[in-house]
C-alpha cells in the first residue's frame, strides 16, 4: 500500500509542472466595454452639449441620430466623425495651401524673397 502523502506530493508536482507551462498573463486592467450606441443623456455628456442644444441639432438634422419608439439614440463613431468634421487648419497648413495655390495659379511667375513677381499683364 502506497503512502497517501507521497500520492499528494506527486499530484502537487504534476500541478506545478502544468502551471509552469501556462504562459504568464500581463497584469493589465481589462478595459470596460464601450457602448457603441448612446442614449440621449449619454450623448449630451459625451459631446458636452446641453439637452436643448442637442434637441435643436436633431430637429434640424445637423447631427446623425436614430429614433426608436420616441427615444433618440446616437452612434459613438458617428458623433466622433461629426465633432471632427469642422477642423481648423493651423497657420502652417494654411501657408502651405496658399503656396500650392499660388504655384498652380501663377506657374510662370517668379517667387523672389517671399514676393511674387508678376508680368505686366496681371498688374
Amino acid at each position: 500500500m502506497e503512502n497517501p502523502f507521497e500520492i499528494i506530493i506527486q499530484k502537487l508536482n504534476s500541478i506545478e509542472n502544468l502551471l509552469k507551462n501556462i504562459p504568464k498573463v500581463k497584469n493589465e486592467p481589462i478595459p470596460a466595454p464601450v457602448n457603441e450606441v448612446l442614449t440621449f443623456t449619454e450623448a449630451t455628456k459625451y459631446i458636452n452639449l446641453s439637452k436643448s442644444g442637442l434637441y435643436k441639432k436633431t430637429a434640424s438634422r445637423s447631427i446623425p441620430h436614430f429614433k426608436q419608439s420616441k427615444k433618440l439614440y446616437f452612434k459613438r463613431s458617428e458623433l466622433d466623425d461629426w465633432m471632427t468634421q469642422y477642423r481648423i487648419s493651423t497657420k502652417d497648413e494654411l501657408e502651405q495651401k496658399a503656396m500650392e495655390y499660388m504655384t498652380k495659379r501663377f506657374s510662370g511667375n517668379v517667387l523672389k524673397n517671399g514676393w511674387w513677381i508678376f508680368p505686366r499683364k496681371f498688374l
